[in-house]
């Protein structure tokens, strides 16, 4: 089994950026986190550390892609960052 692989500090603003984009489309489809969490069937702990400012969580694109369609969205728009 391999070693997991360090988030570059390039990359960090871009996992910060992903939480953030999750919590904004989360709260515009109307659902607490716990609410997203069973309709993605991912844990609630796991959004939250998504989610959490303070936090680098990676995440999988099949997260991704079902944290996308719970939220009724296209899986590209949380990686779509602003400046």
């Amino acid at each position: 089994m391999s070693k997991p692989k360090r988030i570059s500090k390039q990359n960090e603003y871009k996992y910060l950026q992903l939480g953030l984009n999750i919590a904004y489309y989360r709260k515009l489809a109307g659902y607490t986190q716990e609410e997203l969490a069973e309709a993605s069937n991912l844990s609630r702990s796991f959004i939250s550390a998504l989610e959490s400012p303070s936090t680098i969580k990676p995440v999988s694109l099949e997260s991704l892609f079902q944290l996308a369609e719970a939220m009724g969205i296209e899986a590209y728009q949380l990686i779509q960052f602003r400046d």
